[in-house]
């Protein structure tokens, strides 16, 4: 359901929410720690800066931090540059009108399916992952 960008964007964040509050992670070490390649998650890292997700610091001693409590981070924050989970503008069918008035053969089952996934990762925060996310956890090598 995810894109492979999407779903490095997930660990990722998962792996800082992890780390303590101003404590910054060095893109090099995240790649290393979630098995990614260091150059592709470094351009997911830095969109994620772009978003406000993210915090970096460049130099030296730089890195990546949350921008934000996880608790107060929706999943919905983390995929949204790379995946698109508002509410859909356009027809599924590629229709220009299509609505409950007008619906298109699709209309009503892909409501009833894309409803409940745009509610589920816009109302759940990173922090509600953090306990069961224990495969991020092991991959994890400071």
């Amino acid at each position: 359901m995810l894109s492979k960008t999407s779903e490095y964007a997930l660990r990722a964040v998962l792996l800082l929410a992890r780390h303590p509050r101003g404590q910054l992670v060095c893109a090099s070490d995240l790649a290393k720690g979630l098995a990614v390649p260091p150059n592709y998650l470094s351009k997911i890292l830095h969109a994620l800066s772009r978003a406000g997700v993210l915090v970096s610091e460049r130099g030296r001693h730089g890195g990546f931090q949350l921008a934000r409590p996880a608790e107060r981070t929706a999943l919905a924050d983390v995929i949204g540059p790379f995946h698109e989970i508002t509410p859909r503008s356009r027809c599924l069918l590629g229709r220009s009108r299509c609505s409950d008035a007008r619906p298109c053969a699709a209309h009503g089952r892909w409501r009833d399916v894309y409803g409940p996934v745009n509610d589920f990762f816009h109302d759940t925060m990173v922090a509600e992952l953090l306990d069961t996310s224990d495969a991020v956890a092991e991959t994890w090598k400071p």
